[in-house]
């Protein structure tokens, strides 16, 4: 099996003297959906402050490409190729699309492709062209997300983490959201996704692992975690 592109062991984390992360390993190979699935509390975002640079682990290695990134600063993991889509969207007020999205490119000097990449932009969110000299805090909460995801690509990650996709939104716009990042997997985006609606998670993602309480408590294929009784009777059941 090829190397990892992202490998987790042992990873313990938390905020001061609180732990949240507990011995937690993951692994997400290069062009898969991975999908993090838990209930509030459990962890997932800590996860993923941690893999981005914005917590230090107490434990535990994360090797991105082979290489230790493991308390790196956010820039240092940004700049080797991991983008941190956060939870909220956090787009800058006063700030045009536009101008959100370019701040995603502020690392690279290669103006033709980030050119091409801001097409792109575009092309899977075409609302963002038509609005590109909008302030972003006035958009919708779907389209805030696609702007937030936006900048994330524009910095042309190997991998791209995104922080609670549907949260709030319409199905309509989770539906149009799904579709952009099942396009971008196609062209060969590889995604580390926290999702609260599980199946939603699922039916994006090739592989996920279940957290609860700081811990990895099962991993698997989706498909295959959709269909076990014990995951739907707690997580899918209505």
């Amino acid at each position: 099996m090829a190397e990892p592109m992202l490998a987790l062991e042992g990873v313990t984390s938390g905020y001061g003297q609180i732990r949240v992360l507990w011995g937690m390993d993951l692994v997400v190979q290069p062009c898969e959906i991975v999908a993090l699935v838990g209930s509030n509390g459990a962890g997932k975002t800590t996860l993923l402050r941690t893999i981005s640079g914005q917590l230090a682990p107490q434990a535990g290695t994360i090797r991105f490409n082979g290489v230790p990134i493991e308390g790196a600063r956010p820039d240092v993991v940004l700049k080797a190729g991991l983008a941190h889509v956060p939870e909220g969207r956090r787009l800058f007020r006063g700030l045009t699309v536009r101008d959100n999205l370019m701040l995603g490119a502020y690392l690279r000097t290669d103006r033709q492709e980030i050119a091409r990449d801001l097409d792109w932009v575009f092309d899977l969110f075409p609302i963002l062209r038509d609005r590109q000299r909008q302030d972003a805090t006035t958009l919708s909460g779907g389209e805030q997300q696609m702007c937030a995801v936006g900048r994330g690509i524009m910095s042309r990650p190997r991998l791209l983490m995104i922080d609670e996709l549907s949260l709030g939104l319409s199905p309509r716009m989770v539906e149009h959201l799904s579709e952009a990042l099942l396009a971008l997997n196609r062209a060969g985006q590889t995604i580390l996704l926290v999702e609260q609606d599980v199946m939603t998670a699922f039916e994006l993602s090739h592989r996920a692992y279940i957290v609860e309480s700081g811990r990895v408590t099962r991993s698997g294929l989706s498909a295959e975690l959709a269909r076990d009784p014990t995951v739907s009777e707690a997580y899918l059941s209505i």
